[in-house]
């Protein structure tokens, strides 16, 4: 007897236990892509480079458990930022494809498992890290989600609010090291803040018409001509020169991450710079390609330069 007969006779429709296993392969995969596992890898990278700037020693099972903490609070923190925007993200090219517009997860259990996912990772945090840490958590899951994500629709000084989130984990891994508050972690939460903005101006200048046609307010909507995102982009690609070099000032680090600081912040104002002149899409798109260069290789600096 064939196979197809052999399982028909027993009950077993033929192929139907492959579609079942491919059903379940996609629901995770969905649930996966609702986590956004490429940022939340950037997220861990930032704490553990905060972590690592912070420690005296080195305590391998603490970096692992503050680690986890933040990879769980960043994967709920970005679920539910989808949850919140999937309206919006069916209305724009780029995120039409998301798990939800696209309906292939449901609303509800994809809320929560959002909010289990950030729960678990602050608990995590308290528990096993310290509370400091846990706490810097849980704000930036309330002010990323329900601060941050409302406000894109109401005014662009979103963008600003939303660079205290997007520089937290770096704080976060300072306190996960060290258990407190100091001038060293602050300075790493003002690079990130601060290089968040040209990165993330140019980013809505390219996708200003995405934005549009969501209701997003972000600066590059209605700037026909781009000069207030040109300008801002410039300002805040100047004032990160500074601030960088804030780590050897407090004595973090030596000469060697404050010359390379400086070549990387003069390079990065230069494209910020071509922008400012001429608002062309390949003068957007080389500033924010400078941005994803500029963080790693300072952040990797930084690190080495301390170590």
């Amino acid at each position: 007897m064939e196979v197809g007969s052999l399982l028909k006779a027993r009950g077993i429709p033929f192929g139907g236990i492959p579609g079942r296993v491919d059903s379940i392969r996609g629901t995770f995969s969905s649930y996966l892509e609702l986590t956004k596992p490429r940022i939340t890898a950037l997220v861990v990278a930032s704490a553990a480079a905060g972590f690592l700037l912070g420690a005296a020693s080195f305590d391998f099972a603490l970096f692992v458990q503050a680690m986890a903490g933040v990879a769980l609070v960043a994967s709920g923190t970005s679920a539910m930022n989808q949850v919140l925007e999937r309206d919006v993200d069916a209305l724009m090219v780029r995120t039409r494809a998301r798990p939800l517009p696209a309906g292939r997860l449901a609303t509800p259990p994809a809320a929560v498992v959002s909010g289990v996912l950030a729960a678990a990772g602050i608990v995590w945090l308290w528990l096993a890290v310290n509370p400091v840490t846990a706490g810097l958590a849980l704000a930036t899951f309330i002010s990323y989600d329900f601060v941050y994500t409302p406000l894109k629709r109401v005014h662009s000084l979103s963008t600003v609010v939303g660079a205290v989130p997007g520089a937290l984990p770096i704080l976060g891994g300072w306190t996960a090291a060290t258990g407190q508050l100091g001038p060293g972690g602050w300075a790493l939460f003002a690079i990130l803040f601060v290089w968040q903005l040209p990165h993330f101006l140019a980013l809505a200048w390219l996708l200003r018409d995405d934005y549009e046609a969501a209701g997003l307010r972000m600066l590059s909507v209605g700037d026909f001509e781009g000069r207030q995102t040109r300008r801002q982009a410039l300002l805040y690609a100047l004032t990160l020169i500074p601030v960088s070099l804030l780590p050897s000032v407090l004595g973090l680090t030596g000469i060697v991450y404050f010359a390379v600081a400086l070549v990387l912040g003069a390079g990065f104002a230069w494209t910020a710079f071509r922008f400012a002149r001429a608002a062309t899409p390949a003068n957007a798109r080389g500033l924010f390609r400078a941005s994803i260069l500029y963080l790693p290789l300072l952040m990797a600096v930084l690190v080495l330069d301390k170590l």
